[in-house]
């Protein structure tokens, strides 16, 4: 006998929280081992429980679904996570794909759906809808799209963490940041951190030479 997947649900709505551990737990096979509100709850329950999935909410307080992934799957990238989002934002999307989400379902999604989903996702499968197919595929090959003028500076970047690198070249501290966003400031330093990385920036300073050259901070 095949064991069962195990799954923790991580959503901000408890009405949409408890109809997907309703759901999922009438399912064969899947196991609803946790459940959080937030993003920062759902570090210390993925943690106690050690599911082989997660299903993220993106938007949420305290900690956002992007953010929450990243960690998560710094910490075990064996870890599956499926984002759940309300439509299909292909920028907010491909964000969670390169903090390390393996797809997303649309809230509202039938039985048959998500049932699809998770078990695909914990088979190692990515799951996205066909809107998504060319560019998560130039995400995994590298490959770029021709840049427009009106483009956003620094597409690599999540929506977090280019409203962090603006509060940076706009000389906030990391408190002021913190306090700025009602997250801890273990939060901010790692993703000032992850933004260093991203920018191949050497430091606080050089992050802000690039980022004032690109109009942040004005």
């Amino acid at each position: 006998m095949n064991q069962a997947i195990r799954v923790v649900v991580v959503d901000d709505h408890q009405i949409v929280r408890d109809g997907l551990i309703s759901l999922l737990g009438a399912l064969d096979g899947i196991e609803v081992v946790g459940f959080a509100s937030d993003g920062r709850e759902a570090l210390h329950v993925v943690e106690s429980t050690a599911p082989d999935l997660v299903v993220m909410d993106i938007q949420m307080p305290h900690l956002d679904g992007i953010e929450a992934t990243r960690f998560l799957t710094g910490r075990d990238p064996g870890l599956r996570v499926v984002m759940l989002t309300m439509n299909e934002d292909d920028d907010m999307v491909l964000s969670a794909i390169r903090a390390g989400a393996c797809g997303y379902l649309l809230k509202g999604a039938g039985a048959d759906e998500v049932q699809h989903a998770i078990r695909s996702a914990a088979a190692g499968g990515m799951v996205f809808g066909a809107s998504l197919a060319a560019k998560v595929a130039g995400f995994f090959t590298g490959a770029v799209p021709a840049a427009r003028a009106d483009d956003e500076p620094f597409p690599e970047l999540t929506d977090r963490e280019r409203d962090v690198l603006q509060r940076i070249a706009a000389g906030r501290t990391n408190d002021e940041i913190a306090a700025a966003l009602y997250v801890s400031n273990k939060t901010v330093r790692n993703t000032v951190s992850a933004i260093y990385a991203k920018l191949h920036a050497t430091g606080r300073a050089d992050a802000i030479v690039k980022a004032r050259e690109a109009g942040y901070g004005r």
